[in-house]
């Protein structure tokens, strides 16, 4: 992981002497979760997100993002609107931390060196991976930790709005919702192979979570000569 990580920051670096222009800023939101446990609906944070974020202005209608963002994750069964889930009672409060990494494609040319205000929608998507805490809820439905942790791999779906405050600050607003391929953040699948008799819930759906907040990045690099591609 450490290898990707390295690999993951290294694409944004590269071909400085190319003179391409960076951002680097950060994020702050709130999360909510998706899944067995909780709330179902897609967009209501209940906790907090905050991270890390790095861009390559590849040409003024892409480019390339990495992102580290650490949040609390809190699923309570009483603040769905799932009669069944309200009686069973479950709730959890997990920490996440989530590397990701992809394209940014803006609907209109957001070029930093023009005159006056820049503004325009944007979609965000690549792939994610998030290490988050192994717990299960046991047969009086207490939250039992396995004191292990996992990295569930995900594929992000971010609209978002982005202006310039100043000749170099950018002000952004997203949504950004996470699908991943795993079944275990909310421990509805035990992760040791041992307690999958505590596994409930809907097997066949995977955990979803969402980050909903606001960038603030700096911009910084000599004036660009954008590539045709």
């Amino acid at each position: 992981m450490r290898y990707i990580i390295v690999f993951l920051f290294s694409v944004l670096f590269v071909q400085t002497s190319q003179a391409q222009i960076y951002e680097i800023g950060v994020f702050a939101g709130g999360s909510n979760f998706i899944g067995d446990v909780g709330d179902t609906k897609y967009i209501a944070p209940n906790s907090p997100a905050l991270g890390a974020i790095l861009k390559w202005n590849r040409s003024p209608r892409h480019s390339w993002r990495v992102s580290i963002i650490y949040a609390d994750l809190v699923g309570d069964d009483s603040k769905s609107s799932d009669p069944r889930r309200i009686e069973r009672g479950y709730e959890f409060d997990s920490n996440l931390l989530e590397i990701s990494a992809g394209m940014e494609f803006t609907f209109f040319d957001f070029n930093l060196h023009g005159n006056g205000n820049k503004s325009t929608p944007y979609l965000y998507t690549g792939i994610t991976t998030a290490r988050h805490e192994n717990f299960y809820f046991d047969q009086n439905g207490v939250l039992t930790s396995e004191n292990t942790n996992s990295w569930a791999y995900g594929i992000p779906m971010v609209l978002g709005f982005k202006t310039t405050v100043t000749d170099h600050l950018i002000l952004a607003a997203e949504i950004g919702v996470r699908y991943t391929f795993s079944d275990e953040i909310d421990g509805s699948v035990p992760d040791a192979p041992y307690r999958q008799g505590f596994s409930f819930g809907n097997l066949n759906s995977n955990d979803w979570y969402t980050f909903t907040g606001l960038t603030l990045t700096y911009t910084f690099g000599q004036r660009p000569c954008y590539c045709s591609y």
